[in-house]
């Protein structure tokens, strides 16, 4: 897969969050996306499919309360890592990444890993 693409998938991810516009997400998902999420941790849990996907981002993108601040994104072909930090409506925040896959315009592959030392994020069950 061209970078180009990877990137473009990449930015309008992130973007549906930092916009909170969980509309850009429904044609960039795969139909089978595995994502694995940072809780709880230490392993996160393990979803797989469209639809459980598009639902749990739709949800995080939907919250106002909450936002996420992209880092750092480095894309290379088919696979990209987006270093973030996730703001807390309380006024906290931790930071991790994401390891991204993108296979023919859609996301095939989601990992995120975080620097949670004591805190727990109030993500989408």
């Amino acid at each position: 897969m061209k970078t180009g693409k990877t990137s473009e998938i990449v930015h309008r991810f992130n973007h549906a969050f930092e916009e909170h516009n969980p509309e850009l997400l429904d044609d960039i998902i795969g139909q089978n996306c595995v994502m694995e999420s940072i809780q709880p941790a230490p392993d996160g849990t393990r979803y797989e499919g469209y639809d459980v996907n598009l639902a749990f981002w739709r949800a995080m993108a939907a919250d106002r309360a909450n936002r996420f601040e992209s880092e750092d994104i480095f894309v290379m072909g088919d696979r990209a890592n987006i270093r973030w930090r996730f703001h807390f409506g309380d006024g906290g925040s931790l930071r991790g990444v994401s390891l991204i896959r993108v296979r023919d315009g859609r996301i095939v592959e989601a990992l995120a890993y975080a620097k949670t030392a004591g805190q727990s994020a109030p993500l989408p069950e």
